[in-house]
């Protein structure tokens, strides 16, 4: 009998109030839909930077003949020796960030240039004798790059120490504010839901203000009071989340596995199993969040 009634008696809240509840379930759905993007983007995030920092090196290039005729700074003694370079290598093998070591000529150097900027008019004019000669160098640990900087910056032959951290840093960045940005919008989508289902739940409890006076008068507890308005609230946040769902499963589905995947393939997408993992927190926010509102706005509001 008294489920009966609690079910009947969300019936007609939800009857009655049928635009709010369908704002509840807009605003729910728009807030979870975007607390999970933003989880899901800082896993992606996370993911790229684990991703690029684990293959990203360390470059020390040599002086060649033209950087001296052109007097560069940093390669006043002249271009780089045969005995530099293998004391430096020999330094390297020898030094415990090292994990490898890679050894690139001019003329590789050039057929890179020459494949990457093949569409330049400045690659047309670049010779190989321009190109420095270098080592490329994976570190064990890729933050600890400032390490070999000051080992090997300003050695007799070397011309610059590069860390290509400092070209995809700046992405990163990008990105987490991009993140950041998404959960600020979050945040105030989900106060603008909180809002609306406590005007909601009130709306309903005034609407209701007679019944619930009644069942007071008799003898009903708080709660039982309370449990229609506060299941009211709560299935309106269900049906967010679970439309908040769909909404991050649309988004894998059509934006990414159909075509971000497809047209930037360099980029290691999350997979299914991180979506997946971020559904049950949705679901437990949607239903969660309206009924500790509803509650919370109930106990001044029908206190008789």
């Amino acid at each position: 009998m008294r489920a009966h009634f609690v079910l009947s008696e969300i019936g007609v809240g939800l009857r009655r109030n049928v635009t709010m509840t369908f704002a509840v379930i807009v605003s729910v759905a728009l807030s979870l839909g975007l607390l999970g993007g933003s989880l899901l983007a800082r896993e992606q995030v996370n993911s790229m930077e684990d991703y690029w920092y684990d293959r990203v090196e360390v470059s020390i290039f040599f002086c060649n003949a033209n950087d001296a005729e052109t007097e560069d700074p940093s390669c006043t003694r002249g271009a780089v020796t045969e005995e530099q370079k293998a004391e430096i290598e020999a330094e390297l093998n020898e030094h415990p960030l090292v994990e490898e070591v890679y050894y690139e000529s001019a003329e590789e150097a050039y057929e890179h240039y020459q494949e990457q900027q093949e569409d330049s008019p400045i690659a047309a004019v670049v010779t190989p004798d321009q190109m420095q000669e270098s080592f490329r160098i994976k570190l064990t640990d890729p933050t600890k790059y400032e390490v070999i900087s000051s080992a090997f910056a300003g050695r007799d032959g070397v011309q610059s120490v590069t860390d290509q951290r400092s070209t995809v840093e700046p992405l990163f960045n990008l990105l987490n504010g991009v993140n950041y940005a998404a959960l600020g919008l979050m945040a105030l989508m989900l106060v603008v839901a909180l809002l609306l289902i406590v005007n909601t739940v009130r709306v309903s409890a005034f609407s209701r203000r007679r019944e619930t006076g009644i069942m007071r008068l008799v003898g009903a507890s708080s709660f039982y009071i309370q449990l229609p308005f506060i299941l009211e609230a709560t299935i309106a946040g269900v049906l967010g989340a679970v439309l908040a769902c769909f909404l991050l499963v649309g988004v894998k589905y059509f934006a990414i596995n159909n075509f971000l995947a497809e047209r930037i393939p360099v980029i290691d997408f999350i997979g299914w199993d991180a979506v997946l993992s971020v559904l049950p927190y949705v679901l437990a926010v949607g239903a969660l969040m309206p009924a500790i509102a509803a509650f919370f706005a109930l106990r001044k509001y029908l206190k008789v």
